[in-house]
């Protein structure tokens, strides 16, 4: 399925966005205002030059112990930042972003525009009734009448593992 079918893509909120002079200081209570765990770094023209999660926050800023008022968020932001297009495959990317470690992924239109922010966890929940659906299937074709007490198990195990997956990184 591609992200622009999801029907959650169309409600999920504009991302964050500041310039790569503004503060840490500044993007740190911005995120903190909004409840958002980055701030998507952009060039003036909607393209992104640079994305700043908490974790760069964390290793670049805190670690290093900088001042968040005088630190500019070029200074601690990732700029090798892969994007997705509306158009491309929800699946693939949760198997890219959990193979390569990241959380946060930018959509972007044809001009490389920033569109949306999506996350690991977006992924998971629009992929959790697929996953579903699959598990009933099959519990129905190998166990036959008694699937829903595999169903359950299988459903509380699969949410086990992808918890455990996910916050592993």
């Amino acid at each position: 399925m591609r992200i622009i079918d999801r029907i959650e893509y169309r409600s999920k909120p504009k991302p964050l966005t500041m310039d790569a002079d503004d503060t840490v200081a500044d993007a740190v209570a911005a995120m903190s205002s909004k409840n958002y765990g980055s701030v998507v770094i952009t060039d003036g023209k909607g393209g992104i030059a640079g994305l700043v999660t908490e974790r760069d926050v964390m290793k670049r800023l805190v670690n290093e112990q900088r001042d968040p008022k005088k630190t500019k968020l070029s200074d601690i932001m990732t700029t090798q930042v892969k994007t997705a297009n509306e158009d491309d495959d929800v699946r693939d990317w949760l198997r890219v972003m959990s193979n390569e470690r990241f959380r946060r992924l930018p959509v972007v239109d044809g001009n490389g525009r920033l569109i949306a922010m999506m996350t690991q966890g977006d992924f998971v929940s629009y992929t959790w009734p697929e996953l579903l659906d699959q598990i009933t299937d099959k519990a129905a074709e190998t166990v036959g009448n008694r699937y829903q007490l595999f169903l359950i198990g299988g459903g509380v195990l699969l949410y086990s593992l992808v918890l455990v997956f996910m916050l592993g990184g």
